[in-house]
């Protein structure tokens, strides 16, 4: 079984910086995809950022140019890079893996483990 632990998550000002990890244990074979996930109060949950292996990536229109997702297939951790962050940005931010995928997604359902999510507060 993959199990998958984020952290990083904090309260930032608008403007400001941070980094979100994931580190996942478990084999995720070699078609996987991971992806980042966010879900704020009263609104749904939506696809972020998304990677295929540790090269090919997709992002949400509201966070192109802004954030970056990146692997680390030594130490075995994704990582999603936030910069410029915006009030809009606060939510649950949610780690998530996919072992059978051929591109990045934001299918949810096709995302079979997820981390226990951490708060990104922007003010």
């Amino acid at each position: 079984h993959v199990q998958l632990v984020e952290s990083g998550g904090g309260s930032v000002q608008a403007g400001g910086s941070l980094r979100l990890s994931c580190a996942a244990s478990g084999s995720l074979g070699s078609r996987n995809c991971m992806g980042w996930f966010r879900q704020a109060p009263g609104k749904e949950r939506e696809g972020v950022a998304g990677i295929l292996g540790s090269r090919t990536t997709s992002y949400a229109d509201s966070v192109k140019g802004r954030f970056t997702v990146s692997k680390d297939n030594v130490l075995n951790t994704l990582y999603l890079q936030m910069n410029s962050l915006k009030p809009e940005d606060t939510a649950m931010y949610y780690c998530a893996a996919d072992v059978d995928c051929g591109l990045p997604h934001f299918n949810a359902r096709r995302y079979h483990y997820w981390g226990q999510g951490t708060q990104v507060t922007v003010s």
